[in-house]
């Protein structure tokens, strides 16, 4: 194979183009700022660019070069001449791919925050339209104790929005304007590195020209809140998948997210979200790929670095991707109510607020808790619910029961009394609901930073 075209990433890095073409208008503009090339000079690099970049947009190819910046650079010489060598001056394509890869990820933390206030809006939409919907809450996959269908989906509004935080709080060490570090040792031009960051709407310039071509940190992080972000959508996966077979038959997914078996024409599976969940896998890797090429590296720059690139966009596509995917998925899925407060029915679900009732009567839990335990067995014996003992049955096991206790059984009433901050009674979701609503229409934007 050809050794250039081995090394060669304009294949993938094409989509830097933009950013590549706005760090390098920036960069002109400061070039004849600081007088060190002549400002009819710069005005001519710029609007080649500008045109260059209109032409991208129009789908216009570049010609083939080693990489990115030397696509546009030799473009550039091509449209206005060796003027357009001067561009290059008091800059290196070290700190270039820095600045590109920080504009690139800022854009995209943008977009991929919008896409989460979409899921988070789409599961509090589910969550108002159901607010009375009844189902087992599970532990170990077990029957546990009822819940809210609201309070349960709104679980996952609740992990995206640490996600969203996440992400932008990454912002705030990967928005530095590194150009200016050139190859490594900073240069030796007068340059005002600060002229390029406000053209570029960066606050800070990075510290030390070193760690500034060598870091990748701020991917790292990117690609770890983008995992955090994929195991969430995963796990939601896994209950559509489970909550849609034949045992659970709690809810109905529309037929566009699902899709038919080839031999079984009876079968729709869950296919959205088993891909999904498989996704989330390879954001895995990506994370892993980039800790591994990154563990080794003396400083400062390495072509080792150019690899960082393909798991980087491979993340970016793929979670906004899934993002997008889900919050349609769930808000055009059905509801089986029905079946889901009949499932409420299985697994003595009250049982714990019996226990309860036991040590509002002065019982200790500990001693409530066993007492219960045996409640729980006599019943699987006579093959009854917990709603159907009779308060003679119940004095049997401890004389502390009372009328009391029978009113306690009743499925909507465990769900109504669950009342502390955070729990799952109708009072307690609509707060919920009413926070989760100021939150995702907060503005969240990358600009404050």
């Amino acid at each position: 194979m050809n050794p250039q075209a081995f090394i060669a990433s304009l294949s993938f890095d094409i989509r830097l183009a933009p950013y590549d073409i706005a760090g390098s208008i920036a960069h002109a503009r400061m070039l004849a700022k600081c007088r060190i090339i002549p400002a009819r000079d710069a005005k001519r690099i710029v609007t080649g660019l500008e045109a260059i970049a209109r032409d991208l947009d129009r789908g216009k190819r570049l010609p083939p070069e080693e990489d990115i910046h030397y696509a546009i650079e030799r473009e550039l010489i091509r449209r206005i001449g060796p003027v357009g060598g001067k561009l290059h001056t008091a800059r290196s394509r070290n700190d270039q791919i820095a600045l590109d890869l920080r504009l690139y990820l800022r854009a995209q933390v943008e977009l991929i925050v919008q896409e989460i206030v979409r899921l988070q809006t789409a599961i509090i939409g589910v969550a108002e339209a159901n607010s009375d919907v009844v189902m087992p809450g599970f532990t170990h996959v077990q029957h546990a104790q009822p819940v809210l269908f609201a309070h349960h989906i709104l679980a996952y509004a609740w992990m995206l929005e640490r996600d969203k935080g996440r992400f932008l709080d990454g912002l705030k060490r990967a928005v530095e304007m590194p150009l200016g570090s050139a190859a490594l040792a900073g240069t030796s031009f007068p340059i005002d590195r600060r002229f390029v960051a406000k053209q570029l709407g960066f606050t800070k310039i990075t510290a030390n020209s070193i760690d500034t071509v060598s870091d990748r940190d701020f991917l790292v992080e990117f690609i770890s809140a983008s995992s955090l972000v994929m195991m969430h959508l995963s796990r939601l996966a896994e209950e559509l998948i489970l909550w849609s077979s034949s045992e659970f038959n709690m809810i109905r997914l529309q037929t566009e997210f699902t899709s038919g078996s080839s031999i079984m024409p009876q079968k729709r599976n869950p296919d959205v979200a088993e891909i999904i969940r498989g996704e989330t896998g390879r954001i895995y890797g990506n994370l892993i790929a980039l800790l591994t090429i990154l563990k080794g590296l003396p400083l400062s720059y390495n072509r080792d670095l150019q690899e960082d690139k393909p798991p980087f966009f491979d993340t970016v596509d793929t979670i906004q991707g899934c993002l997008a995917v889900t919050g349609p998925m769930l808000a055009t899925m059905t509801l089986r109510a029905d079946r889901m407060r009949a499932l409420c029915d299985k697994g003595h679900l009250a049982a714990t607020e019996l226990a309860d009732y036991l040590t509002e009567q002065g019982v200790p839990f500990r001693k409530a808790h066993g007492v219960v335990k045996r409640i729980v067995a006599y019943c699987e014996t006579q093959h009854i619910r917990l709603d159907e003992l009779t308060l003679e049955e119940l004095k049997r096991f401890d004389a502390s029961f009372d009328a009391g206790a029978l009113q306690r059984l009743s499925i909507d009433q465990v769900v109504h009394v669950k009342d502390s901050e955070g729990g799952t009674s109708p009072r307690r979701v609509r707060q919920q609901i009413s926070q989760l609503r100021k939150l995702v229409a907060r503005k969240t934007s990358s600009s404050r930073y």
